[in-house]
């Protein structure tokens, strides 16, 4: 019988998994948002506000820690059907998959990932609702490394 992997995320600090501190097994995004203006940063901004029109302070300490909304709508889609270069880790061979721009429903802003295997450009529509979840992005002897990824829901 073999053990079962450790989950670890392949990128630290960018979202919750389902099994982290949000104790609803939700996985969320995590940024930050100006406390000032209200406008949120994905990936995580520290500098400052970029925002030309925020009146608070530039230094960055109206920056506030930020789980984004885990639901959004499919803004556009396309086939990965080439492997990226190192960094990035893939599965030998190399499997074509799905990427989706995602509308987050709260925040109003675009953002890129997997959608989870099986789903191809067929099975997607633009204006579709899907959540994050989390997938395996690759392995290896000790673990599995994670990332956030769409997946369709129903409304």
């Amino acid at each position: 019988m073999s053990a079962t992997k450790e989950r670890r995320p392949a990128i630290d600090g960018w979202f919750t998994t389902a099994d982290s501190s949000t104790g609803d097994g939700t996985v969320r995004l995590l940024g930050t948002r100006c406390a000032s203006c209200g406008t949120p940063y994905f990936p995580r901004n520290e500098l400052a506000c970029r925002n030309p029109g925020c009146t608070g302070p530039k230094d960055g300490s109206e920056l506030a820690e930020y789980a984004f909304s885990p639901r959004g709508r499919v803004w556009s889609y396309a086939d990965a059907r080439y492997k990226p270069p190192p960094p990035y880790v893939s599965p030998e061979p190399f499997r074509p998959y799905t990427i989706a721009a995602v509308e987050l429903a709260e925040e109003r802003i675009v953002v890129l990932g997997q959608v989870v295997p099986g789903i191809g450009v067929d099975d997607l529509a633009v204006g579709m609702a899907v959540e994050l979840t989390e997938g395996v992005l690759y392995e290896d002897d000790e673990a599995e490394y994670t990332v956030w990824m769409w997946r369709p829901v129903s409304e």
